[in-house]
């Protein structure tokens, strides 16, 4: 394609391409800059341009993939910092409630702990659970009752078992 064919072309297809690109990324400044940046490379590329090999095509393509890699930059600035660049962030110790649950979570089966975790912990209702683990309700119902009931005999908060506040020398032990 000599420079009067990608005049021609310029002339033919700018417009409609600006439309096209428009349409694909909801700015109209932006795909006009993409689609005159496409146009740049293209008439770098014009000896290779056929109009056989659909340049329009070429152009429009290049011009969406550009506003697409400007959408990555715009989004990837917004993104706080590299973690590894940014202060350390110092976490509370964690209460000794909160290590007495985990130690007692991980002596409960692992469908109990699940259970109890996604319905107490993420807020997920018994029918969600269900789904989410693939069980009947009347199961998921069963083991938050069964874990409920195993966690407060590890916590020391039932009555009959052996760390109870009725008990107090074998909090010690």
């Amino acid at each position: 394609m000599d420079s009067s064919e990608f005049d021609e072309f310029y002339t033919a297809s700018y417009a409609r391409v600006v439309t096209q690109v428009y349409a694909m990324v909801g700015n109209r400044d932006e795909a006009e800059e993409c689609v005159q940046e496409a146009y740049v490379r293209a008439w770098s590329h014009r000896r290779k341009l056929d109009a056989d090999l659909h340049p329009e095509a070429w152009v429009r393509t290049t011009a969406y993939r550009l506003a697409v890699s400007r959408w990555r930059r715009v989004a990837r600035g917004r993104r706080p910092s590299d973690r590894a660049l940014a202060a350390p962030v110092v976490a509370p110790a964690p209460s000794e409630a909160h290590v007495a649950l985990i130690a007692a979570l991980r002596r409960l089966p692992e469908a109990q702990r699940r259970a109890i975790v996604l319905h107490h912990l993420a807020d997920l209702p018994v029918a969600e659970v269900a789904r989410e683990t693939g069980v009947p309700e009347g199961t998921v119902k069963a083991r938050l009752s069964r874990g409920r009931a195993a966690l407060a005999a590890l916590l020391g908060d039932a009555p009959d078992s052996p760390v109870s506040p009725a008990h107090p020398e074998a909090r010690h032990a």
